[in-house]
């Protein structure tokens, strides 16, 4: 059996999964072994494979026991990568499609569902970082500092996690302070955009076993690759600093608080769209009438407190976000002609609370119950310029987001090879929005929803080295607020209902894995497009808006094969086909038709492979030879055209490296992009901008893109003690 179901997924795979690095501390917490886990931590020791422990269903076990179809990058890997982002590691995660077009804006989607591509949009991927709810995309492009690793979780998790998961989630767990001291440094610099980033980190115990500390922090600084043809200069720099705290108490041996901090400063640019013939000309030349700046403050507290009270586990969590952004001289139009300026200010804060209690009531049945509450309260000052008519136009907005959900997971093992798991979450969303227009107060819209989504899943372990499972699931995002001058003020929640069945295995040695999963999604009220619609004050204003339904299925497989013990091979691919059934809605909204069923920016096949290879020499040296290929087949660009699709050529990045290695000290050469391929991040039709009017004499529209960074060499170092 499991013979033909592999060898029915690897004919259409590059080889194969998860980055199964050997993460010894988080084994080290995993108590009593399985069988599965002791055959692999002894596979482990001989073939430095290993398996990660993952948290995915917020208790620790093996990629192989998980029943999700779920990655895990670790830590290493990233380091070894260059890896600064949670964008930047979706090239090696099967399902998921991140792109960007600025500091603040990440367009984010899984296997097609919960697409993002406005920050006015609430994610359709949850994103949490050690646990604690991240409330929009703009992290996304965030530094990543002092990782463990990254969980990426397909399909449905709102029988877990916090909300708004509908597509899946993103889980980062940073490293935790312990009882060993532990330092690092990581410095890189590259060419020719003058790229250098410099991190390092320290924790250990204040008192043994009882107070632990770590603190990390980290710059990253970059010219990019586009040019500023009207006011010169580099068009798209990005500059960050980033520190975090993290304080662990452990009072006895059945209590643990956790208290973090961290702060991220990040000055970079939005949208610096260059003006373009069509989805072939690759240009690096931005023609903007200001530096279009923008900074971002980054704010974030919270605290974990795990209690064990023998056959439970309560765990209690607080957490305080706020994001702040500023605008002094922004671009409008996109162009040369000065036409339209804008300037601004908004502060999204977020409160979040979330209780749950784990509980083990027999050898065969368990549970898991959770309560959460989130606030978010969104404020936001800007102004419109109209330079060649000397007019200033006043908005604000004050919104505000009351989120209520009850969640649990029954979990019944009737034997060691069979489990059913049933899941349940109720939701409730209470949104308001209010604000004003050239200084006249417009009225109150409001959004209230109740949602139930639930979860069922059957898992078989077949032997220690094979498992394969199913899982239905529904998934719920909630809605948003259009101006007031929209044909339709708000915009209701997407959902969908997702199908999965997937296979894993691993062999004996855990010198080779593989991981499969087919997947159906009913995506109903699909809020990935925005449009332009006529505007009850003339004109046309821009949109969010419920475009139809969309189908989504296909095949997602990953894997690694080591053919010698320092030989491994690793990759994933997905085939999909994610396409809208029924886009009616769009058009009674906008009065105009889509040019394509296709989901803006979501290829059809995308996947990764790479293939690192140790030579280990004498006195504890070896040397480490990496290379690797990332590639996404052709997508859809934002477009309004009614008649004639605007499709982004596909394209395939090659990224190389060199590494020495001396006890902990690593020295190494990197390129990235090698065979420098011109691609492009985003790309805008120019039927939004004459929809828009942005037409102007001596700068007509056209179509805007932003390229994808080209080819980038440099070297890295590191030491670790």
């Amino acid at each position: 059996m499991r013979l033909v179901l592999l060898a029915s997924t690897a004919a259409i795979a590059l080889t194969t999964p998860a980055f199964a690095q050997t993460d010894q501390r988080a084994a080290e917490t995993t108590g009593q072994d399985s069988p599965r886990q002791t055959q692999a931590q002894a596979a482990a020791s001989t073939y430095d494979s290993g398996e990660i422990v993952v948290t995915a269903r917020k208790r620790e076990e093996t990629l192989l026991d998980v029943p999700i179809a779920a990655t895990a990058i670790t830590g290493t890997v990233l380091e070894n990568r260059g890896i600064t982002s949670v964008r930047e590691a979706a090239a090696l995660t099967p399902g998921l499609n991140i792109n960007s077009d600025g500091a603040g804006r990440a367009f984010v989607a899984i296997r097609g569902v919960g697409v993002t591509l406005v920050q006015t949009v609430q994610p359709g991927v949850g994103l949490f970082i050690d646990g604690v709810y991240q409330p929009n995309t703009s992290y996304l492009n965030n530094p990543l500092l002092d990782v463990e690793r990254i969980e990426v979780l397909r399909g449905p998790q709102g029988t877990l996690y916090g909300k708004n998961t509908l597509g899946g989630a993103i889980n980062v767990i940073t490293r935790q302070p312990g009882n060993e001291l532990e330092a690092r440094v990581i410095g890189s610099y590259a060419g020719p955009d003058d790229s250098w980033l410099l991190s390092g980190s320290i924790g250990g115990p204040i008192v043994k076993d009882v107070l632990a500390v770590r603190v990390a922090a980290s710059h990253r600084q970059q010219d990019g690759f586009l040019r500023n043809t009207v006011i010169g200069g580099d068009a798209n720099p990005f500059n960050t600093d980033s520190v975090n705290a993290t304080i662990r108490f452990t009072p006895g041996d059945t209590t643990r608080l956790t208290i973090k901090g961290a702060y991220d400063w990040v000055d970079g640019v939005n949208t610096p769209y260059a003006r373009v013939a069509g989805p072939t000309d690759y240009s690096r030349n931005v023609q903007f009438n200001t530096p279009n700046r923008v900074t971002f403050h980054y704010k974030d507290a919270n605290a974990r407190l795990e209690q064990d009270l023998g056959l439970h586990t309560l765990t209690l969590i607080g957490a305080y976000n706020e994001r702040t952004s500023t605008v002094i001289d922004g671009e409008g139009d996109f162009g040369p002609v000065d036409f339209v300026r804008s300037r601004g200010r908004d502060v999204l804060r977020t409160r979040t609370a979330e209780a749950r209690l784990d509980s083990k009531w027999s050898d065969t049945v368990s549970s898991l119950v959770g309560l959460f509450y989130s606030r978010e309260t969104f404020d936001a000052a800007s102004t419109t310029t109209i330079v060649p008519l000397a007019r200033a136009v006043p908005q604000t907005s004050a919104n505000k987001a009351d989120t209520y959900a009850a969640f649990g997971t029954l979990f019944w093992k009737p034997n060691s090879d069979y489990e059913v798991a049933l899941g349940l979450r109720y939701d409730h969303e209470d949104r308001a929005a209010n604000g004003t227009v050239g200084g006249v107060a417009v009225p109150q819209a409001k959004i209230k929803s109740d949602q139930w989504e639930p979860r069922i899943t059957l898992t078989r372990h077949w032997d220690p080295e094979f498992m394969t499972y199913a899982s239905v699931s529904r998934g719920y995002r909630g809605g948003g607020f259009n101006a007031p001058t929209a044909p339709t003020r708000t915009y209701k929640g997407d959902s969908a209902w997702v199908y999965e069945a997937g296979a894993k295995y691993a062999s004996a040695d855990r010198r080779s894995s593989l991981s499969a999963a087919l997947f159906y999604s009913d995506y109903k009220d699909y809020i990935g497009l925005n449009s332009i619609a006529p505007s009850s004050a003339g004109g046309l204003v821009t949109v969010d808006l419920n475009a139809g339904d969309v189908a989504s299925y296909g095949i997602e497989i990953e894997g690694f094969f080591k053919p010698v013990p320092a030989w491994t091979i690793s990759g994933g691919l997905t085939v999909m086909h994610a396409r809208l059934t029924d886009s009616s809605a769009y058009t009674a909204i906008t009065g105009r038709r889509l040019s394509s069923d296709r989901l803006t920016f979501q290829p059809d096949v995308f996947g990764n492979i790479s293939s690192d290879y140790t030579v280990p020499l004498a006195d504890d040296r070896s040397i480490t030879l990496s290379a690797g290929l990332t590639g996404k087949s052709k997508r859809l660009a934002a477009t309004l055209n009614e008649t004639t699709p605007t499709l982004l050529n596909g394209y395939v990045l090659g990224n190389a490296s060199a590494t020495y290695r001396v006890g902990a000290v690593e020295v190494g050469a990197f390129v990235n992009n090698l065979f420098n391929t011109r691609y492009f991040e985003s790309y805008i039709e120019k039927t939004t901008l004459l929809l828009a009017g942005i037409n102007f004499p001596g700068a007509p529209a056209s179509d805007l893109g932003i390229i994808g960074d080209l080819r980038r060499y440099g070297v890295r170092a590191s030491i670790r003690f």
